[in-house]
């Protein structure tokens, strides 16, 4: 059984991954590419989240954006949150203990993904802090005041509780017969990922060209517009044939930049996630 579930992982999550597309961070705090975080807000959140960090070690991180669509490869904001949670590698590589408070403000969708440290229980928990604190103010345009109150929340009734080993009021139930696959999903997960690109572009050899029959498209990649402050930017990818003059391209939207690193630059820790969080719609 074991054997047949990590061939599965092996052979499908490539095919799933090269297509998936993510934003890169300027900070390791707040990414606001929205731009909906008043300066103020932006400054009493950072101070906070620094606080958490050195205090608990615990890393969290908010990032806003127009659309997670955009990106490309996900059909859901869970997934998005997740594979990106990953991508950027937050919270600790050996407790797993990282936040990503993510709105998405055209798509009017939002995600608290916790790092695989936490008890299913404090799904619940993140759960009621969207509904309690983000979600209102959001439904009125009150986005800066919605992500201020909810990660203040995050933090007092998640990221602390769980660094003083408190578990959480109320457990989700979860099947014992699969627990132990999740440290494998997790892992072939993050490799795929860490090696995504090189390992699309090598695939990319052993495929057929549609015009000429023959084996070996080789892809590049590019920027064709920088991303800046106000204005999202664009990556271009092209395939082409090496023995023919077939090329097809495809364009991939790039975030906004965050203000000027104020937000604290740096990287992660190599967290990872297993799906846990929470999500809400307004």
């Amino acid at each position: 059984m074991m054997l047949r579930v990590l061939v599965f992982i092996f052979c499908v999550f490539p095919t799933l991954l090269f297509a998936q597309n993510y934003p890169a961070y300027t900070s390791v705090y707040i990414n606001d590419y929205a731009n909906i975080i008043d300066e103020d807000a932006e400054a009493r959140l950072l101070a906070e989240l620094e606080n958490l960090k050195k205090e608990t070690g615990v890393g969290a991180t908010v990032l806003t954006l127009g659309s997670w669509k955009t990106f490309g490869g996900h059909d859901t904001i869970e997934s998005f949150a997740t594979g990106l949670f990953n991508e950027w590698g937050i919270g600790s590589a050996e407790r797993n203990d990282g936040i990503l408070i993510l709105v998405a403000q055209t798509d009017r969708e939002m995600r608290v993904e916790l790092g695989t440290g936490y008890l299913r229980g404090y799904d619940i928990i993140a759960g009621d802090i969207i509904d309690q604190r983000f979600l209102p103010e959001f439904r009125s345009d009150n986005y800066s005041q919605g992500i201020e109150n909810g990660t203040y929340e995050v933090i007092d009734q998640v990221a602390r509780p769980h660094t003083a080993g408190q578990e959480p009021p109320e457990q989700a139930v979860r099947s014992d017969r699969w627990r132990f696959l999740i440290p494998f999903v997790v892992v072939a997960g993050m490799l795929f990922l860490a090696f995504r690109r090189k390992l699309g572009d090598f695939r990319m050899r052993f495929r057929h060209c549609p015009n000429c029959g023959r084996r070996g498209l080789s892809r590049d990649h590019e920027v064709i517009l920088a991303a800046s402050r106000t204005v999202g930017g664009r990556r271009r990818q092209t395939t082409y044939c090496r023995y023919c003059d077939y090329s097809d391209s495809k364009e991939f939207a790039t975030s906004r930049t965050s203000r000027s690193g104020r937000s604290g630059g740096g990287s992660f820790g190599g967290g990872s996630s297993s799906g846990g969080g929470a999500s809400g719609r307004w």
